[in-house]
């Protein structure tokens, strides 16, 4: 199991396609996912209130991603909260970082979590994107891989590897603009996504 600590927030696996392809690089080991359930709860909740997603249908999500990761879960974090001194409304993900020994946070709220704050854990913030150009350098070949899978699995409606990165480029435009030079200078194919 990789030894590369992550604590997701919840306005990362908010996005469908961007939840998707972070849970599949979990998946395949680049790095060790945490959670927590305030974070998944709070991604449910927001998923219903901006018409994302039905309660069923988040509550079979939360179900899907406690099924494959259930070592994912950290608890005992919230003693942590209150010696937290980075925004308060997500004082809760850098406790439970902390509580996993986690490197980085990935968020899109990087301005909550200020290097001050970070410091003295040695835990970095990152957005989804450099996140995943560091992961795409990592494993340029597994990255493509999990971009073929991930197109070639979509349905209702289905997606080629273009859709998918054109749809990854509203979160990460450097990471979708590295995927598609690979896939340009290698022996995949588009075709290897069919509808």
């Amino acid at each position: 199991m990789s030894s590369f600590r992550v604590v997701l927030d919840a306005n990362v696996i908010f996005p469908a396609s961007l939840r998707d392809i972070l849970l599949r690089a979990a998946s395949a080991d680049l790095y060790r996912l945490y959670l927590t359930d305030d974070i998944l709860n709070e991604t449910c909740l927001n998923l219903v209130s901006k018409g994302k997603m039905t309660e069923a249908g988040t509550h079979r999500l939360s179900h899907a991603i406690r099924m494959s990761f259930p070592e994912a879960f950290v608890t005992d974090y919230h003693l942590l909260i209150p010696s937290m001194t980075n925004q308060e409304k997500d004082r809760h993900v850098l406790a439970a970082a902390v509580k996993a020994g986690a490197q980085v946070i990935v968020t899109t709220n990087l301005k909550d979590f200020p290097p001050k704050s970070l410091a003295p854990f040695d835990i970095e913030a990152q957005s989804p994107d450099d996140f995943l150009v560091h992961l795409y350098y990592l494993d340029c070949e597994l990255i493509a891989r999990i971009i073929l899978d991930q197109a070639g699995e979509l349905r209702k409606p289905g997606k080629t590897v273009p859709e998918l990165l054109d749809i990854l480029t509203q979160h990460a435009p450097t990471f979708a603009r590295l995927v598609r030079t690979h896939f340009t200078f290698s022996t995949y194919s588009w075709l290897d996504s069919p509808r």
